[in-house]
């Protein structure tokens, strides 16, 4: 049986911690940032864990980075 390919978009926008959870950047902040509230810009900075059922999604496109 062949490998498995992992999708180039997951890996360049996705990564896991040591312990399998999946970490990924908050959406939103790319353009129309005038009209964000103070909060919500603040609240988007960094990385965050996805929940279970998208990170399920992620594992599927990503079979060899568990």
């Amino acid at each position: 049986m062949p490998k498995m390919k992992t999708k180039s978009a997951a890996k360049k926008r996705f990564s896991f911690t040591a312990t399998g959870r999946v970490k990924a950047g908050p959406a939103g902040k790319r353009h129309n940032m005038i009209k964000r509230s103070t909060k919500f810009i603040r609240e988007t900075t960094g990385t965050m864990i996805l929940s279970d059922s998208d990170a399920k999604i992620v594992k599927k496109y990503m079979p060899y980075d568990r």
